[in-house]
């Protein structure tokens, strides 16, 4: 049994920092009180969901920024597509990434609205990597026989 602790261990000092670091917010939190025995993978379900979503947003963000003339309205739609899924699995720096790229979009800045589009791919890719190791964490606690930690 002392595997189980120990990986439960890894697991709440791993989220912890997540929190700390401002990766994910209380979101996050919502979500895994969500996820019970009856529905084991719903929070990889979302958290993959979002994965899918964003790459799809990211590139259509590149694809729109390449135009010879840039529609700030559609850049602005993506952006705000991006924006709520990031809040509603909780990635708050994602989040936070999107709002000034919101403001670039409205004054109609390629330069600011090109800058955006890196630092929100940088935060998402960071994210993205943090969420992966919690996932398998939770797989190996699961695998061991194991419950995951409750958050609350």
């Amino acid at each position: 049994m002392e595997i189980v602790a120990k990986l439960q261990k890894q697991f709440m000092d791993f989220i912890s920092a997540l929190y700390r670091e401002r990766f994910l917010d209380d979101q996050f939190l919502q979500l895994q009180k969500l996820q019970d025995e009856s529905n084991p993978d719903f929070v990889f379900e979302v958290v993959s969901l979002f994965f899918e979503d964003s790459e799809k947003l990211i590139n259509n963000l590149a694809a729109a920024l390449q135009q010879q003339v840039v529609d700030f309205k559609q850049v602005d739609s993506h952006v705000h597509q991006f924006k709520g899924s990031s809040s509603s699995i909780g990635a708050q720096r994602v989040k936070n990434a999107c709002m000034a790229f919101k403001t670039f979009c409205e004054e109609k800045n390629i330069e600011g609205c090109v800058q955006c589009l890196q630092q929100v791919k940088h935060e998402y890719f960071l994210v993205k990597n943090k969420l992966e190791t919690l996932m398998r964490l939770e797989k190996q606690i699961l695998a061991a026989g194991g419950r995951i930690p409750d958050l609350s």
